[in-house]
């Protein structure tokens, strides 16, 4: 009776319900994937045998409790996200928001026919909804991580003030990124007749590569604090390693990852012969903040046969990874660059939005697919492309996603195993180890969690991967 009655309802209804349905079931599986991993967080109250030379009870402990907070967190706010999407689907938000955005233009003298001035009304009155409303999320994310990380590692975190300013900030460059190329990319559909998908294609390609450019030099400046790296040894060093393989180096940065996250990372970027290296100040020892508290301690010396003396002995650092570990942590990135991992990336993220546009355009005059989510007089472009990109593709996007982490797992071990090639296996494995002591990682992973989710190969697979390489 049940299926008779579905099979009843007009083509829109059962668009807008499998919509719903489809959305419900991503979020179930994810919750049960999530409650997979907590349950090994709870259980898992001591460090496995095979850990126990690499991580001590403490920092296990510490851990264990910090990703727990996190998954618990992450529970409530994804269980929101996906009732507040729901509601706004059953309530006709989207129309709704479409009207508002249609008086606003209407309040400048522009009428229905100045749709892309709707459009872009209607983009900046979204973006400040999702804003506001995530925000509460958002600060008690934010301050229940800085605080955490305090309490056990000594970390500033960031007032209220930084947190807003940085906010605002981030809103007003998104804007003045997201509407000029919306609002071109909406015109280019509009006067790009039947191959209009292939322009707009062509269009987001351009302005990937330009973002992807400017970004490190221009954006992310506004938030953080680049500097040179000083003339020294480190810098010799991975001046040397990049020449090795014919890396073509012309800067490399330091970004005060700090005062933001204790997260320790390395990327590089740019095109051609102009590669830059920008290097977070967590990951090295001897820039981290938590690394400057006092100068080293002298430690006397054991008596022996010959004359005693004062030998200086630094305090254990606190964060981040010495010179070679840093060179082996580069040496992984740069085979990235060497194995082509970047531009098999870039192909296949092409490849896939040409798809889209092109199956876009196949779908676009398809009025049920309006009709389904409130729109029954109208056919705006970036309606259009909101349904077919974010609710109809959702069952696509999910396989693409799942490929994707795979293929990601499969290029960090071949990362890896470059940097080992370069004799520098040794080094990664106990930079792995502080790294993954530094972001309070959880080295025990669910094996359906981490299949799904994960990246990046667990610790204990990438350590097992690098030939058992022993570290006191």
């Amino acid at each position: 009776m049940l299926m008779e009655t579905i099979l009843d309802l007009p083509i829109e209804n059962k668009i807008f319900y499998a919509v719903l349905l489809f959305s419900w079931t991503v979020y179930l599986w994810e919750a049960y994937l999530a409650y997979r991993q907590r349950r090994i967080y709870r259980s898992t109250m001591h460090v496995p045998q095979e850990l126990g030379k690499i991580m001590d009870t403490d920092t296990f402990e510490k851990s264990r409790l910090y990703q727990l907070d996190k998954s618990n967190f992450s529970f409530w706010s994804g269980l929101y996200s996906e009732t507040e999407g729901t509601l706004i689907l059953l309530l006709g938000g989207i129309p709704f928001l479409w009207k508002v955005a249609g008086t606003v233009t209407a309040r400048f003298g522009l009428g229905p026919e100045y749709e892309i001035f709707q459009s872009l009304s209607f983009l900046m009155l979204a973006t400040l909804f999702s804003a506001f409303t995530g925000l509460p999320w958002s600060i008690y994310n934010t301050f229940f991580e800085s605080i955490t990380l305090f309490h056990w590692h000594g970390f500033k975190h960031p007032t209220l003030g930084f947190f807003l300013k940085d906010a605002v900030k981030k809103f007003i460059v998104t804007q003045c990124i997201l509407l000029p190329v919306t609002s071109l990319l909406l015109y280019i559909i509009k006067i790009g007749g039947d191959f209009f998908f292939i322009y707009a294609w062509l269009f987001t390609l351009g302005v990937s590569l330009v973002l992807v450019t400017i970004y490190a030099d221009y954006i992310a400046p506004l938030f953080d604090k680049f500097t040179p790296l000083p003339e020294g040894e480190l810098k010799e060093e991975i001046e040397s390693m990049s020449k090795s393989i014919n890396f073509p180096l012309t800067k490399v940065y330091i970004v005060e990852g700090s005062k933001r996250s204790s997260h320790s990372n390395a990327y590089f970027y740019g095109f051609f012969k102009n590669k830059r290296i920008v290097l977070f100040d967590t990951l090295m020892e001897d820039y981290s903040p938590l690394n400057k508290d006092g100068e080293p301690e002298n430690v006397p010396a054991e008596e022996t046969d010959t004359p005693t003396e004062a030998k200086a002995k630094p305090k254990n650092k606190k964060q981040g990874c010495n010179n070679p570990e840093v060179l082996a942590v580069l040496g992984h990135e740069l085979g990235h660059w060497k194995l082509g991992h970047t531009v098999k990336n870039i192909v296949i993220s092409q490849m896939n939005s040409f798809l889209c546009f092109f199956l876009f355009a196949v779908l676009i005059g398809r009025k049920e697919l309006f009709i389904a989510f409130g729109f029954y007089d109208s056919q705006p472009t970036l309606i259009g492309l909101m349904i077919i990109f974010q609710f109809i593709f959702s069952p696509y996007n999910e396989v693409l996603s799942f490929c994707l982490t795979v293929l990601s797992r499969r290029f960090e071990f071949q990362a890896d195993a470059f940097a080992r090639g370069m004799g520098r296996a040794s080094e990664l494995y106990s930079a792995l180890i502080k790294l993954n002591k530094d972001n309070l990682g959880f080295p025990v992973a669910d094996w359906l969690f981490s299949m799904w989710h994960y990246s990046h190969p667990p610790l204990l697979e990438r350590l097992r991967a690098l030939g058992g390489t022993k570290q006191d």
